[in-house]
């Protein structure tokens, strides 16, 4: 049994790793590196109970401590649009927006749903600011609005 044991932690790894490539959650693959160096023990020939605490410690510690910072920087998880895009641009609008009732906006050649974003209403061929996107519709405000 025990010269199994390597090979036993090279199909957990294996195994860990295409887990992470089809989730791409940054959780398996610490496993998969705890794995690794349980592997590297195994071949050590130390005992099996190490093994498996080492495996658990090193999984755990690179767990906790890199992967907040791996999801930073590789930003997992978080997914840009182009509609995204739009926030900070210009349109105008092409029917009046009023208190109780979206209106509709030209931007970049498409017609997009829009809501004033202080609840003024805002009047057709007026050039508006976009402030965000709320579903399908966006939020807007007059572009010679202070705030």
């Amino acid at each position: 049994m025990e010269g199994y044991i390597p090979y036993t932690w090279l199909g957990i790894l294996v195994l860990l790793i295409i887990i992470e490539a089809a989730t791409v959650n940054l959780t398996t693959i610490w496993f998969a590196a705890g794995s690794l160096v349980a592997f590297f023990l195994s071949l050590l020939n130390l005992p099996l109970w190490l093994q498996i605490a080492v495996f658990l410690i090193v999984s755990a510690v690179l767990l906790i401590y890199t992967r907040p910072v791996a999801v930073k920087y590789l930003r997992v998880g978080r997914y840009r649009t182009n509609a995204d895009a739009l926030i900070g641009g210009r349109g105008v609008v092409i029917m009046d927006i009023t208190e109780h009732s979206t209106g509709q906006v030209k931007v970049r050649g498409q017609i997009w749903t829009a809501v004033s974003r202080t609840g003024q209403p805002i009047l057709k061929d007026t050039e508006v600011v976009i402030c965000g996107i709320e579903g399908v519709k966006l939020i807007v405000k007059a572009a010679d609005q202070i705030n």
